[in-house]
């Protein structure tokens, strides 16, 4: 089968198109032929940091969809012919191919209108939004959130959970993607290159703070996003913690929630395994009915998706890219 092979630590950049053996599905698994795969950060950082549990040639992807063309063993939940999108197991080979396997209790059905390019532009940065506010920080309406980075995958998802569940939605975006952050849903927008975010954070919210921290930029943001915390407020990281001993004082508690996504995979853990279908479910129910945008700022081909990575590395892509595998 055709596929973008990583031929070895750190050569993302030198990717290129081959052919390698197509997979087949072993017990509880499905082999999906894949019409659509997103980029990710995470595909460029795990292509250039390397996995010792990889094989080379590797295939880089997590996130796809396209149509089941095989079920394995005790598949009951999924057929030949659905159309389906997943977060795949990043040990494994992923979805900038023609095929991929995985297991059939983590994916979720596409819905009648929704297209293969917006549901897999979904599972990591639109699942890891999700984790984040509500199984997570249990937002819930009323409250008042800060979300860094509005205009990126995760933040872009964040945003428009957060104004569908009823929050009070503040976030960080330069000034060239301040109206686009606004149109998610944003109520305050923040330039982070110009102000102070905790004092302007304090400023909107009478100097009380935010109920909720979304950080998805790292360790030394989420330091400062602390301080922008109402009393038992709560902070939810995907980048780095902030420093938890200093922060922890009984003055003014906090509540501090890790964010790892993929590694749901290598948990064994089938409970904590199928949220990531749950999770598609909701969002591509939102989809469908028009409540959330997919955030696809560009479709491109399998070949150019090595200069896109190059791109998404510049962390300053708006929304997501999404490669069509098979048209």
């Amino acid at each position: 089968m055709k596929a973008l092979l990583l031929e070895g630590k750190g050569k993302v950049s030198e990717m290129k198109v081959g052919n390698i053996q197509k997979p087949h599905p072993a017990k509880g698994e499905i082999l999906v032929k894949i019409k659509a795969t997103a980029l990710n950060p995470v595909d460029y950082k795990t292509g250039n940091g390397g996995n010792p549990s990889w094989t080379y040639p590797h295939v880089l992807g997590l996130d796809s969809a396209g149509v089941v063309e095989e079920v394995g063993e005790e598949v009951t939940t999924v057929k030949v012919g659905d159309r389906v999108v997943y977060h795949s197991d990043l040990s494994k080979k992923g979805g900038f191919a023609q095929y991929g396997v995985t297991t059939a209790h983590t994916v979720s059905l596409i819905p009648q209108g929704v297209s293969f390019e917006d549901a897999a532009a979904i599972p990591c940065a639109g699942y890891t939004a999700y984790q984040a506010l509500f199984h997570k920080m249990n937002a819930s309406k009323g409250q008042t959130i800060l979300i860094h980075a509005g205009a990126g995958g995760v933040g872009g998802f964040a945003i428009q959970l957060a104004k569908n569940a009823g929050l009070t939605v503040l976030t960080t975006a330069s000034s060239a993607n301040h109206e686009f952050v606004k149109s998610l849903g944003a109520d305050y927008v923040i330039d982070y290159r110009k102000e102070d975010f905790v004092k302007k954070v304090l400023e909107l919210t009478d100097g009380i703070g935010v109920d909720l921290v979304l950080d998805t930029v790292g360790r030394d943001n989420a330091d400062e996003s602390v301080k922008a915390l109402a009393f038992n407020g709560q902070i939810a990281f995907i980048a780095g913690p902030p420093n938890v001993n200093d922060a922890i004082s009984f003055v003014h508690p906090l509540s501090f929630h890790q964010v790892a996504l993929g590694s749901v995979h290598q948990s064994n853990n089938v409970k904590e395994q199928r949220k990531l279908a749950e999770m598609g479910n909701r969002m591509l129910l939102l989809l469908q009915e028009n409540r959330l945008n997919a955030l696809v700022e560009k479709v491109i081909s399998l070949e150019e998706v090595p200069a896109a990575l190059d791109e998404l590395a510049t962390r300053r892509v708006k929304g997501k890219i999404v490669a069509v595998i098979d048209k």
